[in-house]
């Protein structure tokens, strides 16, 4: 790792812990018929002359670059705090719902029955652009090819060796071990498994079918549990013949090893900014109105297969006027101005038109009927 990164890392970490020691329940947005509003309170989360804070919470996919964008933020508008839970896309649609947060984050679009019991349409913003690594722990083995069938048939636990003909196969010359694999996933509610099962779905459908695709599913008793990506990378890390799936960002910080994974157009490839960026930008250009777009298994000769979105989550009506403003005009930040962080924390900058379409989503975010960015 070299000495930028650890000082993103260090930053983070200090963000992350200054951070999770503010109130959840202080400040939070308030949806049009809320009741407390309804009865003329209000909830601005800052008494005069003090912060106001902003609380979210959702995507562990998101932290790293939502920790050094909020700090960056926070530099410029003293006047804002922002507390931001990383407890997976799952626990922050959870919360949303609740209420007890301004905005939550998410790597998959809520669904119908989310919608609906949030009591209100909840525009869906993209944040960012990231990769899901394949990473492993194999001793002396830093070349290896994988498809999405031996994916597939690994978490399915139908592949249960390393030396398992099929990858041999594609590995010649690679010294496999006669060890046994060790699937790691998220226990949690989360959208990197939103991607992760997405993408084996519409890659290898005979091998992992519709209903094993979502935040949360029955892995089957294959494989351990961890929580977060940090859980999963920490799982994997530990624990000789482990592979798991982990956002690119924590791969790459903490050196792990990633595998290449066959993309559309039969090409191994390996994770790494230009590879998401080369499937996204596939995509990108036909972005559907309400923004909600898959970027799994794109093609083109060195599209990285496993891409995702990563979506801000947010109320479009809203009573409270000036936390509301607040709110947008830190996600108009996060999704124009701190793209510039992205490239050094490994995600790929969202491309001009989406930053453009992002605003334009924005506007849409009302106080009593009335758009707050103008």
């Amino acid at each position: 790792m070299n000495s930028k990164k650890i000082g993103v890392l260090a930053v983070s970490a200090a963000v992350a812990l200054s951070l999770s020691a503010c109130s959840s329940s202080n400040g939070s947005l308030q949806p049009a018929g809320n009741k407390d509003q309804a009865a003329g309170k209000t909830n601005s989360g800052a008494a005069a002359g003090s912060s106001t804070l902003i609380n979210g919470a959702g995507s562990t996919f998101d932290n790293p670059l939502f920790s050094k964008q909020f700090n960056e933020y926070q530099k410029e508008h003293p006047e804002i705090k922002v507390n931001y839970q990383s407890i997976g896309s799952g626990g922050g649609i959870k919360q949303l719902i609740a209420k007890t947060v301004d905005f939550g984050a998410s790597d998959a679009p809520m669904k119908a029955d989310e919608l609906k019991a949030a009591g209100g349409n909840v525009l869906h913003i993209p944040v960012t652009l990231g990769g899901v690594a394949i990473s492993y722990n194999l001793d002396g083995v830093k070349d290896l090819k994988i498809t999405p069938q031996i994916i597939a048939d690994i978490y399915n636990g139908k592949i249960k060796k390393w030396n398992d003909p099929a990858l041999v196969k594609i590995n010649p010359g690679v010294n496999l071990p006669n060890k046994p694999v060790f699937p790691v996933h998220r226990s949690d509610g989360s959208g990197t498994s939103f991607i992760f099962t997405s993408y084996l779905n519409a890659a290898a459908p005979d091998a992992w079918k519709k209903n094993q695709v979502g935040k949360s599913i029955s892995w089957a008793n294959v494989g351990t549990g961890a929580k977060g990506n940090e859980g999963v990378a920490g799982q994997v890390q530990n624990t000789p013949g482990a592979i798991g799936y982990v956002e690119l960002a924590y791969v790459i910080q903490n050196n792990m090893s990633a595998a290449k994974v066959q993309n559309k157009d039969g090409q191994f490839v390996a994770p790494s900014l230009d590879t998401v960026s080369a499937a996204a930008s596939q995509a990108t250009g036909n972005m559907p109105k309400d923004l909600k777009i898959s970027l799994v298994n794109e093609p083109g000769k060195n599209s990285y297969p496993i891409v995702g979105t990563s979506w801000a989550l947010v109320y479009e009506n809203n009573t409270d006027k000036d936390k509301t403003e607040k709110v947008v005009n830190l996600l108009k930040y996060v999704v124009t101005d701190g793209q510039k962080f992205a490239t050094d924390l490994e995600y790929a900058p969202l491309p001009k038109n989406v930053q453009d379409l992002d605003v334009e989503q924005l506007k849409n975010v009302k106080v009593n009927g009335q758009p707050v960015l103008k």
